[in-house]
Formats: C-alpha cells, sequence, structure tokens
C-alpha cells in the first residue's frame, strides 16, 4: 500500500534547518517545504521546494498551513528568532497541526572564559564602557544601530552581507560560518581585539570564536537568548529530529502500525 507523503513545513535559515532539510530530500515519506525569512541576499537553500518572506504573523502563517494542508511545522529557526518561534507556536495551535522545535543547547562558560552575560544589545554596549576598545561584533546585520551610540569604539564587524547601518568607525568582514580555531585566532590577534560581542546562538559553526577569545585572553560580552514559548515537542539536534519526523510518520499512518 502506497501512503501519501507527511506535508512538512520547515522555518529554516540555520545550519540545522538546512542538515534537516537534505536529509529529507529524496525521502518518499516527506513532502517538506523549506522557508526563509529572506534577510540574507543570497540564502543557501536545499534541494526542496522553497518559500522565500513573511507570513503575516500568526494568523497568515496559521492560513497558510491550512491551505497547504502541512501536517507538521518545525520551527528550526535562528535562537534569537523569538517573533517567528512565538508565532510558530500560536499558529500551529490555531491550525491544529504538530509542531517540531529544533533548539540548540546554549553554549555554556568554562573555567577559564572571561564572559559578561548580559541581556540584550543596548546592555551590551553599556558594557563596553567609555574607555575606546577595539571591538569585534559577531551579532548579524540587524542589531549593529545599537553600537552607533558609542561611536568611540573601533569595530571589527563579520556578518553574511554588508550591513547598511552600523557605527562609523568600523571594518567590516562579510563572510558565513563555518570558521576554523586557527583563523578566529589570527583575526583577534591581527586587528588587536579586545572585546568580542556575540549572541548565545550555540551550535558547533561559530564555537571557535569563543574557543580563540578564551586562548588569546579576549573578553566575551554574551547576549543571553530571548525567551520563546515551549514547543509541544522539542529536539537539539538534526538527526533527532528526523528520527522524531519519522516515528511521527509511523503513527500518522495506521496501517504503518499494524491497525
Amino acid at each position: 500500500m502506497t501512503h501519501t507523503p507527511l506535508r512538512i513545513l520547515i522555518l529554516g535559515g540555520t545550519g540545522e534547518a538546512m542538515q534537516l532539510a537534505r536529509s529529507l530530500e529524496g525521502d518518499p515519506r516527506f513532502a517538506p517545504t523549506y522557508s526563509v525569512a529572506g534577510r540574507t541576499q543570497h540564502p543557501r537553500l536545499p534541494n526542496l521546494p522553497c518559500r522565500s518572506g513573511g507570513f503575516g504573523g500568526p494568523d497568515g502563517l496559521a492560513d497558510y498551513l491550512g491551505k497547504e494542508a502541512v501536517e507538521v511545522l518545525v520551527d528550526a529557526t535562528h535562537p534569537f528568532a523569538a517573533r517567528m518561534s512565538t508565532h510558530g507556536v500560536m499558529a500551529a495551535k490555531q491550525a491544529g497541526v504538530a509542531l517540531l522545535a529544533l533548539r540548540r543547547p546554549a553554549w555554556t562558560p568554562g573555567p577559564e572564559d572571561h564572559w559578561h552575560r548580559v541581556p540584550d544589545m543596548a546592555a551590551a554596549v553599556q558594557a563596553l564602557g567609555t574607555r575606546p576598545q577595539r571591538v569585534f561584533l559577531t551579532i548579524g546585520q540587524g542589531e549593529l544601530a545599537a553600537f552607533c551610540q558609542a561611536p568611540w569604539h573601533r569595530y571589527i564587524i563579520r556578518s553574511v552581507d554588508l550591513p547598511p547601518v552600523r557605527p562609523p568607525d568600523c571594518l567590516c568582514i562579510t563572510e558565513r560560518g563555518p570558521f576554523r580555531l586557527e583563523d578566529e585566532q589570527r583575526l583577534l590577534r591581527q586587528h588587536r581585539i579586545d572585546a568580542l560581542v556575540t549572541k548565545n546562538s550555540g551550535g558547533e559553526a561559530t564555537r571557535p570564536k569563543l574557543e580563540a577569545a578564551r586562548i588569546c585572553g579576549t573578553a566575551v560580552i554574551m547576549v543571553d537568548r530571548p525567551w520563546v514559548p515551549p514547543a509541544p515537542a522539542e529536539v537539539p539536534d538534526p538527526k533527532a529530529a528526523l528520527d522524531w519526523l519519522g516515528a511521527h510518520y509511523a503513527d500518522s499512518r495506521p496501517t504503518l502500525r499494524g491497525v
């Protein structure tokens, strides 16, 4: 007997989302669509049906889920995409579809790390103080405006695309991870970085900058993750997400269980 594939919408834009999407390519059990917010000019996309752009809030997302007969919504967005994750929880409940959140574990400091944890970007700016410093910003391009309020620092900014808004005294590096430890050490030393400002995104692709900061004795200002509502099911990595989807597929097709 042929079973209809499980219709899935992946809210993507992360390395883990891409890994999961690629593991679904060609699997007859699944019919996934991959969605990105459209904030980067050239996003990496899987060999799957893809869409770009917003949905129009939780109501718009719920409407999309219903119209496309989606059975599972996978939230694999960035840990700081709190609004999208919140909308996902609301829309899945409204549309009556299963929700799986792929949430990578946060980083935790080791005994030799020099972290100053702050709740948001405004606090990160305050933590830099009034003495001019050489600051490495790895926070994406969307939240650089806060650092325009502290123009006495020299900023090295790394982002996927050239930021349209940035502090006056800055050097922009457009690169996409993953990054190697030796390259991160070289960057910190070459630019004589005093402080690294970053988000607690977790994951392995950008962890080397924290190891490099520890080795070089560079202070780290770590912005804590925003709160997001819990999802009915949460997993830490793409493999666990694939296992969950496989189990959900079997459970939702009764003849596969011998019923």
